[in-house]
Order: C-alpha cells, then sequence, then structure tokens
C-alpha cells in the first residue's frame, strides 16, 4: 500500500503491525535513511543491537536470496521483535520481495532503502500492492518542511534563528535530510547551547563558498563593476565551476531582474517592487538588487537575456573555450551596466 502524506507522521511513529514490510525510496538519500532509522526504533530502540537488528545489503541479498526469509524467520536470542534491515536495495529485487510478502515468514519488521524508482518498478509493485507492506517516497523538502526542520533541529539544541537566517537557511539547505540537520548540528555547536543564529552565523556556518563566489560574480556583472566581477570570476572557476553553470546563474538572475524592471516601467516604485517580489529578494542581495533597478532598463535587460542565450549556446555548439566565451557575457553585462538605462547592450 501507498502512505498518504497526511498518515506519515502517524505510521513512522507507529506503523500498523500488520505491516510485515516497508520500503523507503526517492532521491533524498538523507531523508531515506532517517525514516528507516524511526521506523526500526518502533521496534528496537537501539540500532547497534545485534540480537534484535540485522543488516543486510541489496547486492548480497540479491546473490543470497534465501537469507531474506531465514533473517526475517529468525527468533532474537533476547526475546522481542527483530528487524531486518535491507539497504541500497535495486529493482532486481522486486520478484524476491513479491515472493517474500506473499508468504511473509516470522514476524521480524523488514525496513528496505532504495534510491529513486520510477512507477514501473517491480520493487515498487510488491510493495505497494501487497497489504502486509508500505511504500514511502522521499523527496526533498519543500521550503515550508525545510523551516519546520530548521526549527526542530535547533531547538534540540535551545537555539533560535532570527528571520533572515531561517531564510538563508531555507534557501540554501535541503536537497539532503542528513545533510541538512548535520549542517544545522554545527550551526547549533557554532553559537553554543541557547544561542541565537543571527544571518551572519548561518552564512559563516553552512554557506557553500563556490555558491557564494557565484553570487558575487552575478552581481557584480549587474551592477557593472568590472574590477570586482574579473578577480571573482578567477575565483569561480578555481572552484572548478563550470562556465556553463555560470551563464545559467546570471541568465537566472537577468530573468528575474528584468520581471522587476517591467514591473518599474509600469510606474510602481522601486521600493514597492521589491518589497512585493516573490520570493523575497535575500537580504544581503536587497541593496545591490535596488542599485541594479535604478541603473537597468527593462530594454537593455532584454538585451542582456538575448546575449548570454547566445553564448551559452556558442558554449556548446562552437568548440571554442567556454570559460572565455563566459567571460565575454559576462562582461558584456557589466558594461552595458554601466551604460544610460534602455541603450542596450
Amino acid at each position: 500500500m501507498k502512505i498518504a502524506p497526511s498518515r506519515l507522521a502517524a505510521f513512522l511513529q507507529r506503523p500498523d503491525p500488520e505491516i510485515r514490510a516497508v520500503l523507503l525510496y526517492g532521491p533524498d538519500a538523507g531523508l531515506v535513511r532517517e525514516r528507516a532509522d524511526n521506523l526500526a526504533r518502533t521496534v528496537c530502540p537501539d540500532l547497534s543491537d545485534p540480537f534484535h537488528v540485522a543488516d543486510l545489503n541489496g547486492a548480497a541479498l540479491a546473490a543470497d536470496p534465501a537469507r531474506l526469509f531465514d533473517e526475517a524467520a529468525q527468533l532474537s536470542l533476547a526475546g522481542g521483535r527483530r528487524v531486518v534491515r535491507v539497504r541500497a536495495a535495486a529493482d532486481a529485487l522486486g520478484r524476491l520481495f513479491a515472493g517474500f510478502l506473499t508468504e511473509a515468514v516470522g514476524e521480524a519488521l523488514v525496513v528496505v532503502e532504495a534510491g529513486e524508482l520510477s512507477g514501473a518498478s517491480g520493487l515498487r509493485r510488491a510493495f505497494e500492492g501487497s497489504p502486509r507492506a508500505a511504500a514511502v517516497g522521499c523527496y526533498p523538502d519543500a521550503p515550508r518542511d525545510r523551516a519546520q526542520v530548521i526549527r526542530e533541529s535547533l531547538m534540540a539544541h535551545r537555539v533560535t534563528a532570527s528571520p533572515d537566517a531561517t531564510r538563508y537557511l531555507v534557501d540554501h539547505l535541503g536537497e539532503d535530510r542528513l545533510v541538512t540537520r548535520s549542517e544545522l548540528a554545527k550551526l547549533a555547536l557554532y553559537v553554543g547551547d541557547g544561542g541565537r543564529v543571527e544571518l551572519d552565523d548561518a552564512v559563516l556556518s553552512v554557506g557553500d563558498s563556490a555558491a557564494l563566489e557565484l553570487d558575487d560574480a552575478v552581481m557584480a556583472a549587474a551592477e557593472g563593476d568590472m574590477a570586482r566581477l574579473d578577480r571573482v570570476l578567477g575565483r569561480v572557476f578555481q572552484e572548478g565551476e563550470s562556465p556553463v553553470a555560470v551563464a545559467r546563474a546570471m541568465l537566472r538572475h537577468l530573468h528575474r531582474l528584468h520581471g522587476l524592471a517591467a514591473r518599474v516601467a509600469t510606474g510602481a516604485s522601486i521600493e514597492e517592487v521589491m518589497r512585493a517580489a516573490r520570493p523575497p529578494i535575500f537580504f544581503k542581495h536587497q541593496d545591490g538588487i535596488r542599485r541594479q533597478l535604478a541603473q537597468w532598463g527593462e530594454r537593455g535587460l532584454r538585451a542582456a537575456l538575448a546575449r548570454l542565450a547566445e553564448a551559452e549556446i556558442r558554449m556548446k555548439t562552437t568548440g571554442l573555450p567556454a570559460e572565455t566565451l563566459c567571460r565575454e557575457a559576462l562582461s558584456a553585462v557589466a558594461q552595458a551596466a554601466r551604460r544610460t538605462p534602455n541603450r542596450g547592450i
């Protein structure tokens, strides 16, 4: 069966005793592991207990399918129910689990961890089609869920966060639940038990230096700061960022700036446009965006977008040095930013 999102929290805390096996799958490996741990602890609080917990690898299980039945049927020498954990399960195990769920030997709870599986996956179908099993998809947190994880993780250390720090953390964490919790634990240690996280603390503790350099390069180009752009771009490429990724970051920024400038062109003030921006403009970028909106006109931004799109195509198709093409494109944006608005490139 599938577990509906509205039932998931209750299920993870107290799974139906009729459920003999649970498949956790999806692109967020950290969330898969966290939920698998939570489920296993409903049977055995100490996951290192060898009498109550058996750990199996998907590849080893494929080579010796009988071991699944043996481990599920085995009784604990210390008494009580056991947990059988299957890690790194692949779709090739679908037939094995379909047969296991038909027989459902023993009393153990089988917890299976897998990566992303399509709707046609045999492994997913085995779990979703059995009344004795459940399948749970694990996907990166949405911003609202991420904010809740941030609050819960920091509160465990009696730590609070300012609104600006929380917004920054929501924007920069969330691709992997375990990585998110690890970064938040590091942040809590940084500010100390009972402390408060401010924006600078969040940036210093969990900021991705390569991403921060890329943001700085994009802002420098949009503001026409040629010296800063040249200096920061050098560091960006030293960090290993690809020229195409840099061009796309510049395109995303110009797209957003173009949308804001179009509203200014209808008569709204820069301050009104910035206050109404969704998602909200990052705290540290507000002054820069304000300057850029004063510098750029809607027509100039359209020309800059066309120039960047053409540069990306040339990077992919001409065989010319991609880094050189990227530098030329961003320099052209910076030069245009220094001209009178609406003159374009």
